[in-house]
């Protein structure tokens, strides 16, 4: 079964996150008899760059797919991840899991007329051979698109905009559009009869990155995998470790001062109930 793992870098993003990341997209690539291909040029350079993600449509072909898999280049892959293909029917595209797409989605007639509400989170997206579909270019202007999406309040706070989540509103547009049968890796889990606390997958979009490798350095720690699928994890904790111990010297600073400044004011407060009382003998005499 030929199969491709594809990820999406332009223009070099983030080393010190695909660092961590590679090795392990690559191992995983490996364990499900796949290629692992990275897409790092731009067919669509006037689009946000997430939309590039749109060329799997004519790469899948190009390379003969029956699967196609695309994770994003600072998604973690626990190297005991099963093949989903395995599991999902040809006729089913997946994502991880999904949104209710209307909390981010002006609906149009595909919308509408699908009803079942499915946004795509496209940081993780299984599809085969029968659902290229899925990777279908928008056949609307790019402005017509963006000004149909609403990224929530807490993403507005992060480093969210709306036209980021141009690829996640055309794959659910999609999915409605050519009515594509639709499941989450979540439900596969579970009816294999995986526990509610099995994650296979670790993956964050609202963090900066230097928020997000910290992050990561901690996931990866308590993975405890071997060094050769982790080569940049010793400096990473070695780092962090330096970066806590700082904190932690810092926050004793600011205690110690806290409790200085605390002091100077009771004494303050008490050189000056001496200083009213002694006025006030005075007074009296």
């Amino acid at each position: 079964m030929r199969k491709s793992v594809y990820t999406l870098n332009v223009d070099g993003y983030a080393p010190t996150i695909t660092a961590l990341t590679y090795p392990l997209l690559e191992h995983y690539a490996r364990k499900i008899g796949a290629e692992f291909r990275v897409i790092d040029s731009r067919r669509w350079p006037k689009y946000p760059v997430v939309y590039e993600k749109l060329q799997i449509h004519d790469l899948a072909a190009k390379h003969g797919d029956e699967w196609s898999i695309y994770l994003d280049s600072d998604a973690l892959v626990h190297p005991e991840t099963i093949d989903f293909s395995c599991f999902i029917p040809k006729d089913t595209v997946a994502h991880n899991g999904n949104d209710m797409a209307s909390i981010r989605w002006r609906y149009d007639h595909y919308f509408m007329r699908d009803g079942r509400n499915i946004g795509s989170c496209n940081w993780n997206t299984w599809a085969s051979e029968w659902c290229r579909d899925l990777w279908t270019p928008l056949d609307i202007p790019l402005e017509e698109a963006v000004s149909s999406i609403f990224a929530t309040p807490h993403e507005l706070n992060t480093v969210i905009v709306n036209d980021h989540l141009i690829d996640d509103y055309a794959l659910s547009r999609n999915i409605a559009r050519f009515g594509l049968k639709f499941t989450t890796l979540t439900e596969v889990q579970k009816r294999l009869g995986f526990g509610d606390d099995t994650f296979f997958f670790w993956h964050l979009y609202t963090d900066p990155i230097d928020v997000k490798v910290r992050k990561m350095g901690h996931v990866l720690r308590v993975w405890d995998l071997p060094k050769h699928l982790t080569p940049a994890l010793p400096p990473l904790l070695e780092l962090i470790a330096n970066e806590d111990e700082e904190e932690r010297k810092r926050k004793e600073t600011d205690e110690y001062e806290r409790r200085v400044a605390e002091t100077l004011m009771e004494l303050r407060i008490k050189m000056g109930a001496a200083e009213r009382l002694k006025l006030e003998s005075a007074d009296a005499q």
